[in-house]
């Protein structure tokens, strides 16, 4: 096991790593900008340098000077955490250039997976499921126009470097096709410098379904069941829980057995997710793969009883798992909320001044961290502040366990989206598991602009 880890991250993410560090008694090393310099990783870590300026490319995505600092520090490993840098192959190639290890799988697989064409082409050679569309980027709009039409409408336009839903658009007709295709490849090239593009079929009333795993280098791989994801905000994930309560014992075991399948194929070691797409008949479909740490591994976390950084550091290390699948049994229900510092009616960022921040604190509540109660929530990052989760022995006693902590929560200073998760846990769609992708936009926009 190492002796000492940097964390090549920030906010809550930053902070839930630490935490099994210290368990672990690992030494940690936090990096943080000139906006993050009184975040609670940065107080929690047992060493903390400053990397640069407010903005990521000046500081949380300046690799070079994340390597400085990790051999500087003597740091023997990073951990990428999830978003920033955590799926850029080229900084896990650079890591391990370097002689540090990096706390994730090779950077041939993320490159392979981050790719999602050949994503897709992967998978449909492991054998897993995916959804009908080109298995090659098309290279202008009235290819992606005859693709639609042979497959027929409606279909979505993905970007193939695409995540957290940019670059990705749902289409119902040839008309709207060019301007999705042409606006949603500008986009594309913008942010991940890759205007690639391809077209699958829309899953009509589809639910976001993932299936985590874990995998070591000495050829073991288990699953840890899925975790229900299909609330969404443009295509962001807002409330996620396990176990799903739409999926039957037999679709959860071939789940689990096509994500083990890809994670053979790949060659995978480290945690990841395979998410798929799943219709109402309870058939899946490959989306992606994310190789990293999720956001929502904590609802994994409680049903499980599994640390999943832990099972991350160990496996990095070179040590085998020992857990066995037949080991592993779902106990209870979990359910994350994202709270975000957002107006709930716009979803716009609402970055400022915290003036107070009361947590609930009962039995079967817990709390991931990117701010304390007097933080300036910055307009750099990612408006999320903090995750809420709750564990109880079935879904109806987390749903009423986290209905009485978010009323029991309380954030003043700036707007969050408290109200509008009150609000969706407390929709009768919700509490009887009618969960699709579309549930904001089919029961929560429509009830707040009601006259």
């Amino acid at each position: 096991m190492f002796s000492k880890l940097l964390i090549a991250n920030r906010g809550e993410i930053a902070a839930r790593i630490i935490r099994t560090c210290k368990r672990l008694s690992i030494q940690s090393v936090a990096v943080y900008s000139e906006a993050d310099q009184d975040a609670p990783h940065v107080k929690e870590a047992d060493e903390s340098y400053l990397i640069g300026k407010p903005r990521v490319n000046e500081s949380y995505l300046n690799i070079d000077k994340i390597i400085k600092v990790a051999k500087d520090s003597g740091a023997e490993a990073i951990h990428p955490g999830y978003g920033l840098l955590s799926e850029n192959a080229a900084f896990a190639k650079r890591v391990e250039e370097e002689g540090l290890t990096f706390i994730g799988p090779s950077a041939e697989v993320i490159a392979k997976m981050g790719d999602k064409v050949e994503a897709r082409n992967v998978m449909k050679q492991a054998g897993v499921p995916v959804v009908p569309g080109t298995m090659d980027a098309v290279s202008d709009v009235n290819e992606a126009r005859e693709v639609a039409e042979d497959i027929g409408y409606p279909v979505m336009v993905k970007a193939a470097a695409g995540g957290g839903g940019i670059g990705m658009q749902a289409v119902s007709s040839s008309e709207e096709l060019e301007k999705a295709f042409e606006g949603n490849q500008k986009r594309a090239k913008t942010f991940f410098g890759d205007g690639k593009m391809f077209i699958e079929k829309q899953i009509l009333n589809p639910r976001h379904i993932e299936i985590q795993v874990l995998a070591d280098l000495h050829g073991h791989a288990l699953h840890l069941f899925e975790r229900e994801c299909s609330i969404q905000r443009r295509h962001q994930k807002v409330i996620e829980e396990a176990p799903s309560p739409f999926l039957s014992e037999e679709t959860r075991e071939k789940m689990g057995e096509s994500a083990l399948q890809a994670v053979r194929t790949l060659g995978y070691a480290n945690a990841g997710t395979i998410e798929f797409l799943v219709d109402e008949d309870e058939n899946f479909y490959f989306l992606e793969m994310n190789t990293r740490l999720q956001v929502e591994h904590p609802v994994t976390e409680e049903i499980t009883g599994v640390d999943l950084v832990e099972q991350q550091l160990r496996i990095a290390s070179g040590e085998a798992l020992t857990l066995k699948q037949n080991d592993l049994v779902i106990d209870g229900h979990a359910i994350e909320v994202r709270v975000y510092a957002e107006d709930s009616n716009t979803f716009y960022p609402s970055p400022g001044q915290l003036t107070k921040l009361s947590l609930p604190n009962d039995k079967g509540v817990r709390h991931e961290l990117a701010v304390h109660s007097t933080s300036m929530v910055s307009p750099f990052y990612d408006p999320m502040i903090a995750k809420l989760i709750v564990h109880a022995g079935t879904r109806e006693e987390a749903i009423q366990k986290l209905t009485t902590a978010l009323h029991q929560y309380e954030i003043e200073g700036i707007k969050s989206n408290l109200t509008m998760l009150k609000r969706i846990v407390t929709n009768e769609h919700f509490l009887q598991g009618n969960t699709t992708t579309s549930f904001i936009q089919d029961y929560y926009l429509p009830a707040i602009t009601k006259p």
